[in-house]
């Protein structure tokens, strides 16, 4: 693909962002039908050219076609754990104002649309969370994510016990195109000290770069702001005019 130009990630999470914006809501069925219309026609992808589905996302897709409601659609095993639900979550933290307990719901809710299993909804939720305590300012964002969300999922047993894996996950940081290497990748990543060293850190990793860095690059820009991202890199960006909008969107309806 020509240079700068996003892949499947930012493509499905402006799908998400403009469900968000338009509906005021997660509304699911919108949700869903954008998706489609994302692997069908190249909605929000760059040029209308989609040239990257995953594995899961695929098979959730093909299910959404024969009529499954997007509470239905996505697979559930242990082995349906991609990063494709994870990878376009950050516009829900962005734009979401309830509280903790309601932000988990519906990053449980838009995760299960393609990746329904518990360990992919849970990184999602603690994504989102991670991503509101960085928004908030706080120096230790993750760990206080990671205790809201225990307090949130206390009656939960199997996301209580997805989400003590998640922590206790060891493992080296690799890239890979798995949920909860792809959530630790990133935060290997985060250690870097400017936007731009993160997401090199990232796609470094190598595998699948494009969702590390996207993973890692989104917290990263919270946290630095729009200021730090390199201007030889936002100037060559392909597909500006699907995404200016949308963000200009989202700033007002944050200081609304």
């Amino acid at each position: 693909m020509p240079f700068r130009t996003w892949s499947d990630d930012g493509a499905q999470a402006l799908c998400l962002l403009a469900s968000l914006l338009d509906k005021d809501r997660l509304d699911l069925p919108d949700f869903a039908g954008r998706l489609r219309a994302w692997a069908r026609d190249g909605y929000m992808a760059v040029g209308g050219v989609v040239f990257d589905v995953g594995i899961q996302t695929g098979r959730a897709l093909r299910a959404l076609e024969g009529g499954a409601s997007p509470e239905e659609s996505g697979p559930a095993g242990e082995r349906d754990n991609g990063n494709g639900s994870l990878m376009r979550s950050l516009p829900l933290a962005l734009w979401h104002r309830g509280d903790d307990a309601s932000l988990v719901r519906d990053a449980f809710r838009q995760s299960a649309v393609t990746h329904a299993h518990a360990r992919s909804r849970v990184c999602c939720a603690l994504y989102c969370l991670w991503a509101r305590r960085l928004l908030a300012g706080d120096e230790d964002a993750f760990s206080r994510a990671a205790a809201a969300l225990l307090g949130v999922i206390a009656d939960l047993p199997a996301e209580r016990a997805e989400l003590a894996l998640i922590l206790s996950h060891d493992q080296p940081a690799r890239g890979s195109g798995y949920v909860l290497d792809c959530l630790v990748s990133a935060k290997h990543a985060l250690t870097e000290a400017s936007y731009e060293e993160v997401v090199r850190a990232a796609v470094a990793l190598g595998d699948d770069t494009d969702t590390t860095a996207c993973v890692a690059g989104g917290l990263a820009g919270i946290r630095h702001g729009l200021g730090a991202i390199p201007e030889r890199w936002l100037s060559t960006l392909r597909g500006k005019e699907l995404v200016d909008p949308l963000a200009t969107r989202l700033l007002a309806a944050r200081a609304a």
